[in-house]
C-alpha cells in the first residue's frame, strides 16, 4: 500500500499536513504527537519582520467552528531561522513556510531570505492586508495573484504553493492566476469572513470586528472549490478546510486534492493528525487500493 506523495517536487511520506496558523512550529504538539508521521508541517505565518497582530479579543468559537483575527502575529523570519527551523529540521517530514506580507516588495525580500534556509518549499499566503490597496487582499483579483505570484517566482526556486482566499466570486479565475504566474501548486481555502455580534453590548465579540471562519462548517464549501479549481488548473491542489477526520480527508481527495491540510482540527485534539492518517490507511486496506494516488480527483459526479 503506498500513501507517498510528490507533491509539486516535494516528497511526502502521506498527504496529511498541518495547516498554518494552527501548529505553531511544532514544539507544543512534539509532547502529543511523533511529528515524523506527518507528511508535512505548514509553519505559522512568517514575515519580514516580527508582528504583534492584533489587540484581543482574537477569537470565537463558532456553531461546528472558530473565528479568529490574529493578526499574523510572529516573531519574524530572521528568529524563526534562528531558533525554530532548527527545531523542525530535527524531524523526517517537510517542512514549508507560510510567508505573509503587506507590499509586494516585503514578500519579495522574505521569499529571498527564505530561498536560502534549508525548507522544502513555501506557502504564499494571499489573504494578508495589501497596504498599497486599501487593505483589501493581494488574493482577491486576478491581476493581484498574479502580480506578486510572478514578482516572488522571480527570486524562489524552491517549490512555491499559492494560499487562496475563499472570499472571492470565483475563485477558479484566482487559482488560474497562480499557474499563469509559474507557481508549483495552489492550495485552499483559508478562512471565509465572518462577525459574531454580543447582543448585550451590541459590539462584535473580535476587537477587529471581523474575523476568519474556520472549521467543518466551511468544509463544504471547501470541497466545492477544490473541486471547481481541479477541473481548471493543471497544477495540485492542497485541499483545507474544517477537515477533522479520515473521510473529511478522503472526500478532498476525491474532489481533486492531491494533499491535505488539518488547520482547526488541531485545537479540537493535538491527536487528529495522526489520527487521520490511521484512518486513510484504514480505508486503503478496506478498499484494497494500492495506491493512494488513485482517489485522487476520482469523484463520479452525478
Amino acid at each position: 500500500m503506498n500513501t507517498k506523495i510528490n507533491f509539486a517536487g516535494i516528497e511526502m511520506k502521506n498527504p496529511v499536513t498541518v495547516a498554518s496558523g494552527t501548529f505553531g512550529y511544532g514544539r507544543e504538539f512534539s509532547q502529543f504527537i511523533d511529528l515524523n508521521r506527518l507528511g508535512g508541517i505548514i509553519t505559522k505565518g512568517t514575515s519580514l519582520k516580527p508582528r504583534s497582530g492584533n489587540k484581543p479579543s482574537r477569537v470565537y468559537e463558532t456553531p461546528s467552528g472558530m473565528l479568529n483575527s490574529i493578526g499574523l502575529q510572529n516573531p519574524g523570519v530572521e528568529y524563526f531561522a534562528q531558533y525554530d527551523l532548527p527545531f523542525l529540521r530535527q524531524f523526517d517530514t517537510a517542512i514549508l513556510v507560510n510567508a505573509c506580507g503587506s507590499t509586494i516588495d516585503e514578500y519579495v525580500e522574505l521569499c529571498r531570505i527564505l530561498n536560502t534556509l534549508p525548507i522544502d518549499g513555501v506557502e504564499l499566503n494571499l489573504s494578508c492586508p495589501n497596504v498599497k490597496a486599501g487593505c483589501l487582499a493581494f488574493g482577491t483579483t486576478y491581476e493581484g495573484v498574479k502580480e506578486v505570484t510572478s514578482a516572488v517566482r522571480k527570486v524562489l526556486d524552491k517549490p512555491l504553493i499559492v494560499k487562496l482566499t475563499p472570499n472571492v466570486t470565483d475563485i477558479t479565475q484566482t487559482a488560474k492566476a497562480v499557474e499563469d504566474a509559474g507557481a508549483d501548486a495552489v492550495s485552499l481555502i483559508n478562512t471565509l469572513l465572518g462577525m459574531k455580534i454580543d447582543i448585550h453590548t451590541r459590539r462584535p465579540v473580535l476587537a477587529n470586528n471581523t474575523g476568519g471562519l474556520s472549521g467543518p462548517a466551511i468544509r463544504p464549501v471547501a470541497v466545492r472549490m477544490v473541486y471547481q479549481v481541479a477541473q481548471t488548473v493543471k497544477i495540485p491542489i492542497m485541499g483545507l478546510g474544517g477537515i477533522v477526520s479520515a473521510e473529511d480527508a478522503i472526500e478532498f481527495l476525491l474532489a481533486g486534492a492531491s494533499t491535505i491540510s488539518i488547520g482547526s482540527g488541531n485545537f479540537l485534539s493535538p491527536y487528529t493528525s495522526i489520527e487521520v492518517i490511521d484512518g486513510i490507511e484504514t480505508y486503503l486496506r478496506q478498499k484494497k487500493i494500492e495506491d493512494i494516488k488513485e482517489l485522487i480527483g476520482s469523484v463520479q459526479m452525478n
